[in-house]
């Protein structure tokens, strides 16, 4: 393994590792699915065939992987009930909530623009 050595200060350092985190989480987080489990989770707790059944179109397998990264990235906590079969719930965290918030956001953004957006379409596929 090769370590990058960093010329700078260890603030400078610092401020490179979190950019480099931000690029990491932005690219797990990007993609329609873990959006939309975060949008399901919400300010609820739901256990998996809930969240499937929420997330409309998510295949087991699509949503197993998403819960795991989102569970990685600490914006989502998995809890195993001890009975059979097992129960297991998942919850957002509270920077899995602040980003939940972001989300909600750009959805605002997206109702706010959906016209021009359909225009701007239009136009240009024409």
């Amino acid at each position: 393994m090769v370590t990058k050595q960093f010329a700078g200060t260890a603030d400078e350092a610092d401020l490179r590792r979190a950019d480099s985190l931000a690029r990491e989480i932005f690219s797990d987080v990007a993609n329609k699915w873990a959006l939309l489990i975060i949008e399901a989770l919400g300010e609820r707790t739901l256990r998996f065939s809930e969240l499937r059944g929420e997330v409309e179109g998510i295949s087991h397998k699509m949503l197993t992987q998403n819960l795991r990264m989102l569970e990685r990235n600490g914006l989502a906590e998995r809890k195993v009930y001890p009975t059979v079969p097992p129960r297991v719930e998942y919850t957002l965290t509270e920077p899995g909530q602040a980003l939940r918030a972001t989300v909600d956001l750009i959805c605002g953004w997206t109702h706010q623009y959906f016209g021009h957006i359909e225009t701007a379409r239009g136009r240009f596929d024409a």
